[in-house]
């Protein structure tokens, strides 16, 4: 009688068997019954890889970077207009620019990026400080008393040196972004700054109806007050965007733009106008139609 010997094989445990060896067993799911949008940003597979240099940066920063330049205005009030189609009353406000000229460039070959340097008013010599003396006159154009700088996408968008730019350079039904400081408040409490409701006007409360309340937790927060935390403090004197704000009326003679609704600052403050970042760029010439060389001679010596 023959006996045959008879071995079993016992197989290792999972986490030993190469991965070749194993079943790719597919996992169950649930099915999405919407499609995925198509996104401009860089996600998904095959797409290149995010560089890291200044030509990287400024690459991924063109889609918001306007084609031109803004201009500078001061807030001079508001007033109100009416629509001759449909006799609707709508507020607006009257900016007023003065003496707006290109003052400097920025280029990518020296500075990192295009952008162009633009003033405002005028300054008497003997206010300004003689470096800044030595700037105006190596560009050739009068003291300044405000200066901005907006950035372009490239070169096409630098105006030339001393051209004047006016009413004109925006056009009426446009949209722009407004931007000012916005008017200070001093020191506000929570309710106030931040819309806080309050404490409850009754019933147990004593002279903290208006009050912040706890700032934070004991042992179980690190018994500090977190960053970030809301409380009370200086309330306004920061700069403020109003987007996509409509031009109702430009008149060049008079150099005012008047624009829809309200833009933040008080009456007298600077306002920074540029062409709406979340509406199309308006078809209009890189160049200012009115351009005028200042030649203005600078009295004052350095």
């Amino acid at each position: 009688m023959s006996s045959k010997a008879c071995v079993s094989l016992q197989l290792p445990p999972t986490f030993l068997v190469p991965r070749l060896f194993l079943s790719a067993a597919g996992k169950r799911g649930i099915k999405s019954l919407f499609k995925p949008r198509q996104t401009r940003f860089n996600k998904g597979n095959g797409l290149p890889q995010l560089g890291t240099s200044t030509e990287a940066a400024l690459k991924r920063k063109a889609y918001t970077t306007p084609l031109r330049t803004g201009a500078l205005g001061i807030k001079k009030g508001m007033s109100a207009m009416y629509d001759i189609e449909t006799g609707k009353r709508h507020a607006c406000t009257i900016v007023q620019m003065d003496r707006v000229e290109v003052v400097a460039h920025k280029r990518k070959e020296k500075h990192g990026y295009y952008a162009v340097q633009v003033g405002l008013g005028w300054k008497h010599p003997s206010n300004v400080t003689r470096p800044m003396l030595g700037h105006f006159a190596e560009q050739g154009v009068s003291p300044k008393r405000h200066l901005v700088e907006f950035k372009v996408r490239d070169e096409k968008g630098l105006l030339g040196i001393g051209e004047q730019i006016g009413p004109k350079w925006f056009q009426e039904g446009q949209f722009v972004d407004a931007r000012a400081n916005s008017r200070g408040m001093g020191f506000a409490g929570g309710m106030k700054r931040h819309g806080f409701r309050g404490q409850p006007a009754s019933h147990g409360v004593s002279l903290t109806h208006r009050s912040m309340g706890s700032a934070g937790q004991s042992q179980g927060g690190g018994s500090r007050v977190l960053p970030g935390k809301k409380m009370a403090g200086r309330m306004g004197g920061q700069q403020v965007t109003m987007q996509n704000v409509k031009i109702m009326k430009v008149d060049d003679e008079k150099g005012i733009i008047v624009l829809n609704g309200c833009i933040p600052g008080p009456d007298g403050c600077l306002v920074k106008l540029s062409d709406a970042i979340k509406k199309p760029w308006p078809e209009i010439s890189l160049m200012a139609s009115d351009a005028q060389t200042v030649a203005e001679p600078l009295r004052a010596t350095v």
